[in-house]
């Protein structure tokens, strides 16, 4: 009997080893999956909770209310009465071909080109007064400041055309034969003199004037002794008698089978050609006197 029981115990013992690591295994990775999901679940919630949050209504600003930009036409009156001001600034009295009347114009013309860069938050008369002086500044620069005598802004001039330096301003001075040479036409184009105060050195030019008339008179003399008879008609209707193509065409009886197309042009067309080859080489040849 005490063998027995012996036995009995020892299998009990083994059956309970046996079953221990079952239940463990069970219960432990049950508990940790709904651990994990019940995490997610949470933080799904949350997420929704903050999207369906309703953000705090923001303070309204107010904004800036913009005038309304002027056209030119509506402000050409302050700009007049702005022009009118700066009328002390225009001191080239030199210029006898420019007066105020055409600056003034120049000024109107281009403020309306820089009239799109103004900005009607900021006031007009400033803006204004800013172009005029700056465009008076360039209209000096450009009609005298670039082709005056270099004298005028060197120290050694004198009154007088006189030089500390030279004794007179002259082209021993480099400064000013350099400007001899490259502006002295230029300044005597822009700033004309005077027929009362220079009157030798204006009717002492050489004349180079041409009598049209005349030269053209020869030119047809030579042109009929070197033109065909038909070619001739058609120069004395175009170049003499001035009539258009088509009046020449119809002189000429010349006829044309295609529509839309003037009667002879292919014609008037082609004696014109030979007419201007053979006038250019009479010109290249000089056989007439222009002067």
């Amino acid at each position: 009997m005490p063998r027995k029981k012996k036995a009995k115990k020892a299998l009990s013992s083994k059956a309970k080893t046996k079953a221990k690591p079952k239940a463990k295994a069970k219960a432990v990775p049950k508990k940790k999956k709904a651990t994990k999901k019940k995490a997610v679940k949470k933080a799904i919630k949350k997420k929704t909770a903050k999207k369906t949050k309703v953000a705090p209504k923001k303070k309204a600003v107010k904004k800036k209310k913009i005038p309304k930009k002027p056209t030119f036409e509506e402000s050409i009156v302050t700009i007049n009465k702005e022009i009118i001001k700066r009328r002390n600034k225009w001191n080239l009295t030199v210029l006898a071909w420019m007066d105020f009347e055409d600056v003034s114009q120049i000024l109107r013309i281009h403020i309306y080109k820089k009239w799109h860069l103004y900005d009607p938050e900021k006031p007009l008369g400033p803006w204004i007064n800013r172009i005029i002086s700056n465009q008076i500044k360039n209209l000096i620069r450009n009609n005298y400041g670039n082709y005056a005598r270099p004298c005028l802004r060197c120290a050694a001039a004198e009154g007088n055309e006189l030089c500390t330096i030279y004794s007179k301003q002259c082209n021993a001075c480099p400064l000013y034969a350099n400007w001899e040479k490259s502006k002295k036409r230029a300044h005597d184009a822009k700033l004309p003199v005077s027929l009362e105060d220079h009157h030798q050195e204006v009717h002492s030019m050489p004349s180079d004037t041409v009598d049209i008339e005349r030269v053209a008179s020869k030119l047809h003399k030579k042109m009929k002794a070197v033109l065909k008879p038909v070619e001739w008609s058609v120069y004395q209707h175009l170049y003499i008698d001035q009539k258009s193509e088509e009046e020449t065409a119809k002189l000429m009886g010349y006829r044309t089978s295609e529509k839309g197309r003037q009667p002879g042009y292919k014609q008037i067309k082609n004696i014109k050609k030979s007419i201007i080859v053979k006038v250019k080489k009479m010109l290249s040849k000089d056989e007439i006197d222009f002067l």
